[in-house]
């Protein structure tokens, strides 16, 4: 058999008895094995080493056709990196208001509100002009009916934000289904014809789009099952380099529903094998990693999980899955609440950035229920909206996510079970 007496890293192949190989340009910076064998079978050894360099060179050339996003000119890759930095701002978020007309329309009926477009248009308006709001928000996630709305006075919405300083974006996915033989997991539909939706976003006004990708975790049924994972991953890369492609800035939602039994360690490694998973696609896709940015789900405990955790757990569980695998190259992640309430969203994403260290990402919020739910409880037996207690609440509300993007919300709350506590917001 063959004896090594030198194995070294390095960027070119050695071989006994040759000149060295120069690896092509793609290659520069991969380092490979330099082997140089001794013994009667060195012929045998050259051989190998010579099929080593060519799958080498193969794999490298997959993997760096389109990559970076490439295919786009120098001014597309500028307008998205600048758009993602502004959606990624210390300090602010997004509002997420992207609810189809059913999905808001039940939390009208829930209140006592009469579900109607005008109702709808009245409600976003108001999410949209409320004084200060601006201060806490660089950007809001709009349903495709709202994007075509306008403002009492005759504005149409994005321009509307855009006047404020609010990036205006949009979802253009559509149902949700289910995947046949794996234990209820499923996938969201829309990537068809979606060039042609994302031009018509950009012309009314659309600077980035959000795709949710549900998954449920189900230690005893096996869910999500690696179908699902890298179905759902790879259609998020898909969508996201139409999307860069149109001009528009994607956010990837992997939202990993907190639904269940399962233990917050038990979450750490889902997440990271579902986010790992995405950032491989998009890679392979030739996704600009600059001009695209993450909304998260927060990693936690299932819900009906018999262990207790501090915040101060859950936000380094979070980190962790971070600093395991979220690219540098993307500016920052916006967490979804995920039927958290404010006070539990608000302490983990904090806890977060308490402990983030020199990590170097900007972790904001992008919630819906969190900062909705309250307002419409305003309206409980009023028949109307009470759009002047709910532009005042709702600026408060964005104070205290604000806070907690910058890792200055110190109000209690945030644990899991035994270990949660409870506080009053607004005391």
């Amino acid at each position: 058999m063959p004896r090594f007496n030198d194995v070294v890293l390095d960027n070119q192949i050695q071989l006994l008895s040759s000149p060295p190989i120069a690896p092509p340009p793609s290659l520069q910076l991969t380092p490979t094995l330099r082997l140089i064998p001794t013994g009667p079978h060195s012929l045998y050894m050259r051989i190998l080493s010579l099929l080593t360099l060519v799958g080498t060179m193969s794999t490298a050339h997959s993997l760096v056709v389109g990559g970076g996003g490439s295919h786009l000119s120098a001014e597309m890759r500028a307008k998205l990196k600048s758009t993602a930095e502004q959606m990624c701002q210390s300090g602010k978020g997004l509002t997420a208001c992207d609810e189809g007309p059913a999905t808001i329309g039940s939390r009208f009926e829930a209140v006592g509100i009469t579900n109607s477009e005008e109702t709808r248009r009245i409600y976003r308006q108001m999410l949209f002009t409320a004084p200060g709001c601006e201060n806490y928000l660089s950007g809001a996630i709009l349903d495709p009916e709202t994007l075509y709305q306008k403002s009492d006075d005759g504005v149409l919405f994005p321009e509307l934000l855009k006047s404020r300083g609010i990036l205006p974006g949009v979802k253009p996915h559509l149902k949700i289904y289910t995947l046949p033989g794996t234990n209820g997991d499923t996938v969201m539909q829309g990537l068809d014809s979606l060039n042609v939706r994302c031009k018509e976003y950009v012309e009314a006004g659309a600077v980035f789009a959000k795709w949710r990708s549900p998954l449920v975790i189900d230690t005893k049924k096996g869910c999500p099952t690696s179908l699902a994972i890298k179905a759902n991953m790879h259609d998020l890369a898909r969508y996201a380099l139409i999307c860069q492609s149109e001009g528009l800035v994607p956010i990837v939602e992997p939202d990993i529903s907190l639904t269940g039994t399962h233990t917050l360690e038990e979450s750490i490694d889902i997440n990271i094998k579902v986010q790992a998973e995405l950032y491989k696609a998009m890679i392979d896709h030739g996704v600009y990693m600059e001009g695209s940015t993450l909304k998260p789900n927060i990693v936690n405990a299932g819900r009906d999980c018999p262990e207790s955790y501090t915040v101060e757990e859950i936000g380094s569980a979070n980190i962790r899955v971070l600093r395991d695998v979220f690219p540098v190259a993307m500016p920052g992640a916006n967490f979804l609440s995920g039927g958290q309430s404010l006070r539990e969203a608000a302490g983990r994403l904090s806890a977060m950035n308490k402990v983030k260290g020199n990590s170097p990402w900007n972790l904001s919020f992008s919630w819906s229920q969190a900062l909705q739910l309250p307002l419409l409880d305003l309206c409980k037996g009023k028949g109307e909206l009470q759009l002047e207690p709910m532009a005042k609440l709702y600026v408060e509300e964005l104070e205290i996510a604000s806070k907690a993007a910058k890792g200055e919300w110190d109000g209690e709350g945030g644990g899991h079970g035994k270990k949660r506590k409870l506080a009053n917001l607004f005391a």
